[in-house]
């Protein structure tokens, strides 16, 4: 009896599907060298590095559009020190200065009018031939510039067979250690050599059986001070400045709590939890009137859910348009700031592990929630109205993202899952404290986490955690050993994206030039080790450390 009952259970699921589950009659065996999973910026450099090493490559995309968020809103690049920005990372941007000196590029403002200066040097940056600030389309076409010209061979809208999450059974064919292939829910079969992982999410590590972490550490794991729950400690203007009551009727917990502020009491300070940074759309908006997009109701729209910013505004709160930082052509990378804004705290904690059914409603519900705050500024009476003049001048652009209505196709993950890997990153090393074994890249930026929760305080007042920014005194080498799975799980994967690190040291890792960097050297260490008949793993890094060099990563100060 419970085999017939199994039976018919495996007939309905097999018997349903949706976009993202169906199997495809023609199954086909799509074999490379190396196979590339996921259409981040990583993934287009660690697909051109193979190309100039002389080897296959195949990049499989879930994304119709490559380039993740370096071309999905992010134009106001997080850079820290450039100068440690080398090879297709900085080819990149060198393209962009190629762009961006055409003057058909200039559509709406003319390039003397655009006068806006990125991290600590200028936008445009003529001594160095580098453009660091750029609008999604102009990356975009960056990307698929060098998949042309390199004649990569690109297949989208393909998803891993996560059927068997965590494990490496199912969509992930292994022998002992090594992945043969993967299949994706078409049915097509992915064999290669090696493999890359290069999603925000690490679903390929995951299914491969990696080790992975997924949340905030205890300080006490690595020996860390700002990772774990940080209450009182505020490093941006993203917290509550003011008291401001978190209840219904001000002062009154019997009212019950307004909408976005968690009930859960905060963990002791230090503590681990598996809580992660929250996630927002970055936003590129137009105040050009004939390219503007005005913002419409959304479905579902409920103005109280926006009390809590009401209150801070009565508080008297100025800082709504802090980063609305300026792109060309009047256009704005626009991201969260202060206590109540783009950040959607509390609502992607389960985005890391979640089917792709769930992550298209959580994607959907950050959607809904940051359209329906615009809506609120630009409409609500409990807004000032200067505020409101200003804000109605923007909208959505016309000519970005023009295949979604002006919306961002890539939703920020600042973090999901994090490996842990041969090496992991911790807090000294990403503080450039430390001398870390056989750097493959560099990075620079703060430690920059945003905030994980809203809570209510002891004494009845709203207040936010998470957020840090602690600067290093240095630029810092990053370790070989953090983009590689222990040689035991598996043998023959790289993930620099979803890369070792523990939350805080990740935070100054996840910048999108330092996944482009650590993309070209994951490929070539593959190659390398394609090469050498060994596991990536076994790789002498001096072999790796002069193919390196040679193709212009900066590799220690």
């Amino acid at each position: 009896m419970k085999l017939l009952i199994s039976l018919l259970t495996l007939t309905v699921l097999c018997s349903w599907s949706s976009p993202l589950n169906h199997v495809s009659p023609k199954a086909v065996t799509r074999t490379a060298d190396v196979i590339i999973y996921g259409g981040t910026s990583a993934a287009v450099t660690a697909a051109v590095q193979v190309k100039k090493m002389g080897r296959s490559v195949i990049v499989v995309s879930p994304d119709k559009h490559l380039g993740g968020l370096s071309s999905g809103g992010l134009g106001f690049t997080d850079t820290g020190d450039k100068s440690v920005i080398g090879g297709l990372a900085r080819a990149f941007y060198g393209r962009l200065y190629d762009h961006y000196q055409k003057p058909g590029s200039w559509t709406w403002e003319k390039r003397e009018q655009f006068g806006n200066k990125g991290q600590g040097t200028p936008a445009l940056d003529g001594a160095n031939r580098t453009m660091w600030i750029f609008e999604p389309h102009a990356a975009e076409q960056v990307f698929e510039d060098y998949v042309r010209e390199n004649n990569i061979t690109v297949y989208r809208n393909e998803y891993l067979d996560r059927a068997t999450i965590g494990r490496a059974t199912g969509g992930v064919q292994k022998r002992g250690n090594v992945i043969q292939s993967f299949r994706t829910l078409s049915g097509t079969l992915y064999v290669g050599k090696m493999f890359i992982d290069v999603t925000y999410e690490g679903d390929l590590m995951a299914a491969a059986g990696v080790s992975y972490h997924v949340g905030r550490e205890a300080n006490s794991v690595y020996g860390e001070e700002f990772n774990g729950v940080q209450p009182g400690v505020f490093q941006h203007g993203h917290y509550f400045k003011t008291n401001v009551s978190p209840y219904k009727t001000p002062g009154d917990p019997k009212s019950g709590l307004l909408p976005e502020v968690s009930p859960e009491p905060i963990g002791e300070k230090g503590s681990g939890d598996n809580k992660i940074q929250a996630y927002c759309f970055r936003m590129c908006l137009s105040n050009h009137p004939d390219n503007r997009i005005p913002f419409a109701k959304p479905a579902g729209y409920d103005p109280a859910r926006y009390e809590l910013l009401a209150r801070v505004f009565a508080n008297g709160y100025t800082e709504t348009f802090n980063k609305y930082d300026l792109i060309p052509n009047r256009k704005t990378d626009t991201n969260n700031h202060g206590p109540f804004s783009t950040d959607y705290l509390g609502k992607n904690y389960d985005y890391p592990e979640a089917t792709y059914e769930r992550r298209r409603e959580i994607i959907r519900d950050h959607e809904l929630y940051q359209k329906g705050l615009m809506y609120f500024l630009q409409n609500d009476p409990r807004v000032p109205a200067d505020v409101h003049e200003r804000m109605q001048q923007w909208g959505l652009p016309k000519d970005e993202f023009t295949d979604n209505g002006g919306w961002p196709h890539q939703i920020y993950v600042r973090e999901a899952r994090r490996m842990i890997g041969e090496f992991v990153m911790r807090e000294a090393d990403a503080l450039g404290k430390t001398t870390v074994p056989n750097s493959i890249g560099m990075g620079s930026y703060s430690l920059d986490a945003h905030n994980a929760q809203r809570y209510v305080k002891a004494d009845g007042f709203v207040q936010n955690e998470g957020d840090i920014g602690v600067h290093p005194k240095q630029p810092y080498s990053i370790a070989y050993g953090s983009i590689l799975p222990k040689e035991t799980e598996c043998a023959n994967l790289l993930v620099p994206v979803a890369m070792s690190a523990s939350h805080i040291a990740y935070g100054s890792i996840r910048m999108e030039p330092v996944f482009m960097i650590l993309g070209q050297s994951a490929a070539t260490a593959a190659v390398l080790a394609i090469q050498s008949k060994v596991s990536p793993q076994k790789l002498p890094y001096e072999k790796l450390k002069a193919v390196l060099l040679k193709d212009g990563q900066r590799l220690t100060l």
